[in-house]
């Protein structure tokens, strides 16, 4: 076993309170399916068998996957606040190998073989994934009026190929000017900085770090801290312990130090110099190794998306967006299902738009008109219903003549006759009485 896979699924979902103030993040309806089941099935189609799941009890009581893997469940407790990389380090014990690390929120079609390649590729000690930022167009239910908080942009340095991570800084942490190390400049006199890119969560890392945080217990997220870390730390020197005579305390001080400094995790390996295993699923250190045989010990590397989708699903406009992209997410998978459910009861079919999606047991009645929209299982559409570009969840009763336009309407939601709803984002249990607005 090359890599072990851990999803983190234990998150409130902090940008998005207006959904998940009742319904956990990783079992959003994304599609009708949960959203932690995007990162299961990416790991799946890679040939994952076993997929280690940071969660809490709640979560994992609400969860119905379909999925083969073994699902080794690690579940926080409700009072323990951690971040990623407390989380990482609480399951250290069960992490034997290098380790793929995803966010449950990761929505995307790529191959992940791109990743995992470059890692082993460079004998890298991370790579990660990144894609330009997506902003949604159209406007957001239960936002209007709403100051849209202001995004801090991170400063992402790359060399010429694109690939090599050299420099990464957040908009926040900088003062007035952007400062480029010369240690940097020395190694890469060429670097293209970016911005407008999304950091998706999903990390190859090597054993070491795992080791590493065990004992750093100052980070506690791994997107904000950990990872701009690793990158500063290739062109740094090692942390040196020099004894002294006279200052026993600063010796002992430098050797703390030394003793979390990510190097001195680095085990010395001679596997470079040997060929790389015939039987290797993803293909070790492929392509030139010089820069892997003369860099320094720690390397970080990212793959740029150029095309497909990813999105991190967040806040309610990417959960929204998510849910219009399902549909060609599961066409570029190749994962070609009935959109409409066979158990599902709809009078006129020909009402329903190609592109919509209708859940098990749900019934539609005459002359309802769903265009665009996902509706869930176990609701019940009357007749003379419109449903344009909404998200409908499990156990919806829709009244009669009612109309809908760009409106999430959570589960066990009741809409009274002739009510007519636009851009609106409608609670789990509430009711919306009859021609109301």
């Amino acid at each position: 076993m090359e890599f072990q896979a851990v999803v983190m699924a234990a998150g409130g979902g902090s940008r998005m309170t207006d959904l998940t103030s009742s319904i956990p993040k990783p079992v959003l309806p994304v599609g009708n399916r949960p959203l932690l089941w995007y990162p299961l099935n990416l790991l799946e189609r890679a040939g994952f068998e076993e997929v280690i799941v940071i969660t809490r009890k709640e979560i994992q009581k609400m969860l119905k996957l379909d999925t083969k893997m073994k699902l080794d469940f690690v579940c926080i407790g409700d009072n323990m606040d951690m971040g990623t990389a407390d989380s990482l380090r609480h399951i250290h014990q069960k992490i034997k190998t290098d380790v793929l690390v995803l966010s449950c929120d990761l929505f995307t079609d790529v191959d992940l073989y791109k990743v995992v390649d470059l890692f082993r590729t460079h004998d890298a000690t991370l790579s990660m994934l990144m894609k330009k930022t997506h902003e949604p167009t159209e406007a957001v239910p239960g936002q209007k009026g709403k100051k849209k908080p202001v995004e801090q942009r991170d400063f992402i340095g790359v060399d010429d190929t694109g690939k090599r991570l050299l420099f990464m800084a957040n908009e926040a942490d900088l003062d007035e000017e952007l400062v480029i190390k010369r240690s940097i400049l020395q190694k890469h006199p060429r670097m293209h900085i970016r911005t407008g890119l999304m950091d998706a969560h999903l990390y190859c890392l090597k054993k070491y770090v795992v080791d590493f945080l065990v004992e750093n217990r100052t980070i506690t997220s791994l997107r904000s801290e950990l990872i701009p870390h690793l990158v500063r730390k290739q062109f740094s020197s090692p942390t040196s312990v020099q004894q002294g005579l006279d200052n026993k305390e600063e010796d002992q001080k430098k050797k703390e130090q030394a003793s979390l400094d990510v190097y001195s995790f680095i085990k010395e390996d001679n596997s470079l110099l040997k060929p790389a295993p015939d039987n290797s699923c993803w293909n070790d250190h492929r392509g030139d190794m010089n820069e892997t045989l003369h860099e320094g010990k720690v390397r970080c590397y990212v793959h740029i998306m150029k095309e497909g989708l990813c999105y991190r699903v967040n806040t309610l406009g990417l959960y929204i967006e998510a849910n219009r992209q399902v549909h060609k997410l599961l066409l570029n998978l190749g994962l070609e299902e009935p959109l409409v459910h066979g158990s599902a009861q709809i009078t006129d079919r020909e009402m329903v738009g190609s592109d919509s999606i209708i859940g098990s047991s749900t019934q539609v009645g005459k002359k309802a008109s769903i265009k665009h929209s996902i509706i869930g299982s176990k609701c019940n559409i009357e007749d003379k219903v419109k449903i344009i570009n909404c998200i409908i969840m499990n156990s919806v009763t829709i009244k009669e003549g009612c109309c809908l336009q760009g409106s999430v309407v959570c589960h066990n939601a009741v809409i009274e006759k002739d009510a007519d709803i636009k851009d609106c984002l409608i609670g789990n249990d509430q009711r919306l009485e009859a021609k109301g607005k």
